[in-house]
């Protein structure tokens, strides 16, 4: 097997599980050396309470084909994000990619509330662990990934520019930290751009993470499955495909023509030729605009 990212270095902030979990598994396969960071640990449970450790991300990036490094990290404290960039430094002297996908914020989201109905801290605290944390991770990092020409930033978002511009994503403090997101990937191109680098906002489409599927009911053997609880379902896609879609970025020797812009999984696919596990490439936004949000009856022939 290829390995496309071998000798590359890279860091996933917030890998604990969902897309970042398998964007670290994926580096790995393609032979990058990843430090996967979070707050849910062997040692402990961060706020979400749920089983997934960072420690098993680690082991998935060494069993794929890299070397999986996990680092138990709080992004919204700048003396352990410090620590953590002065490590891979000391460790490797380089930083090749750094994928911002912390987040952590879905028990804290009041969805289809009006902002009057929402609790406010919970609100904030959202909004700190969707920007804050992205903010401080690059804050540290970026001036060891511009060391080296060709470094790669990808602000995991939920979302385009495109369809967030026009669109109520559930809730006042999840519309701004998501749209705020993307802006973030817009801003850190112009200021990589002089050093050689890129940065991307990204958005996986209907993913099915470890709670999602538990969400439906079912595993990713019989995934269909949560068709009967939502036939749009249907059109959702694994982990690996935003996974594949960062090495696609990653590996690219002509990245740069991805600056500043605001993608998603499957637009990306078409572009590289890359696919889900079942070898299809869905359009998931292109299928939320054009299906779900006119009302039509659930149908992905076509989107995938």
């Amino acid at each position: 097997m290829t390995q496309p990212l071998a000798g590359k270095v890279a860091l996933v902030a917030g890998a604990t599980r969902g897309a970042g979990r398998q964007i670290a598994v994926q580096l790995g396969a393609a032979g990058a050396t990843v430090y996967a960071t979070g707050r849910s640990s062997r040692a402990g449970r961060s706020e979400m309470d749920r089983p997934e450790t960072i420690e098993e991300t680690a082991e998935l990036v060494t069993a794929a084909g890299g070397v999986g490094i996990g680092v138990r990290v709080d992004h919204l404290v700048p003396e352990q994000v410090r620590d953590l960039v002065a490590r891979i430094d000391a460790e490797q002297g380089r930083l090749d990619v750094l994928v911002n996908d912390i987040w952590g914020g879905d028990p804290l989201v009041t969805w289809e509330k009006p902002v009057w109905e929402q609790p406010l801290d919970a609100g904030f605290r959202t909004l700190r662990l969707a920007i804050d944390t992205h903010i401080i991770t690059s804050h540290f990092a970026l001036p060891l990934l511009i060391r080296r020409p060709g470094g790669l930033v990808v602000e995991v978002s939920d979302g385009t520019k495109a369809y967030n511009d026009n669109n109520y994503r559930l809730s006042v403090f999840y519309d701004l930290a998501k749209t705020s997101v993307n802006r973030l990937g817009f801003s850190q191109a112009h200021e990589l751009k002089p050093h050689g680098g890129t940065a991307v906002a990204l958005t996986p489409g209907w993913i099915r993470s470890e709670a999602m599927l538990e969400h439906f009911g079912v595993t990713e053997e019989n995934w269909r499955d949560g068709a009967a609880t939502d036939p749009h379902f249907l059109i959702s896609e694994t982990p690996v495909f935003v996974g594949r879609a960062v090495v696609a970025l990653a590996a690219d020797e002509e990245k740069a023509r991805w600056n500043g812009r605001s993608v998603d999984a499957g637009t990306l696919a078409k572009e590289y030729g890359f696919t889900d596990v079942d070898g299809s490439q869905p359009e998931a936004f292109r299928y939320i605009a054009e299906v779900v949000d006119t009302g039509k009856p659930a149908d992905v022939t076509g989107y995938r």
